[in-house]
């Protein structure tokens, strides 16, 4: 069977026990993605980076396309964590980056007052494959030689 678009095991959670993501609805347009582990996220003071929470999975998915990482809508309200990028966006070419293998996260924020803790195998976001257009005369020659932040680099 030919791959067009789907979630593998990241490199170094094969004995984790990581789900893959999936859809609970047949019109849903997010794959559910769970927590890899166990994570704390302190609640916010001013200067503090993100907190990463690991989902020891990544994506392939076809050249014209992206996957798209979005919280939950229930996570802002009854948890306080919001995506400190406000989306994420996956690249085609993040898949199996020397780097990191193509391990993809969800970088949060807590806004209460107290830390949240996420439990292992906890739904964390969603992820919704996306295609994407091209302006006339893109030129993009670049290949991708790092992980999370290395687009520019």
């Amino acid at each position: 069977m030919e791959k067009i678009r789907g979630f593998e095991i990241a490199k170094g959670f094969e004995d984790k026990n990581i789900n893959l993501p999936r859809r609970k609805t047949k019109y849903s347009a997010g794959y559910d993605v769970e927590a890899a582990e166990d994570t704390v996220i302190p609640s916010f003071k001013k200067g503090m980076k993100p907190t990463l929470v690991k989902t020891g999975l990544k994506a392939y998915m076809k050249e014209n396309e992206y996957l798209m990482l979005a919280n939950r809508s229930s996570n802002p309200g009854k948890k306080g964590l919001i995506l400190s990028n406000s989306v994420g966006i996956i690249d085609k070419d993040y898949y199996n980056n020397p780097d990191n293998d193509g391990h993809f996260m969800f970088a949060f924020y807590n806004v209460k007052d107290e830390d949240i803790e996420i439990k292992k195998g906890e739904c964390i976001g969603q992820a919704i494959f996306m295609p994407f257009l091209i302006v006339d005369n893109d030129d993009a020659q670049g290949n991708r030689m790092g992980g999370f932040g290395s687009t520019s680099k």
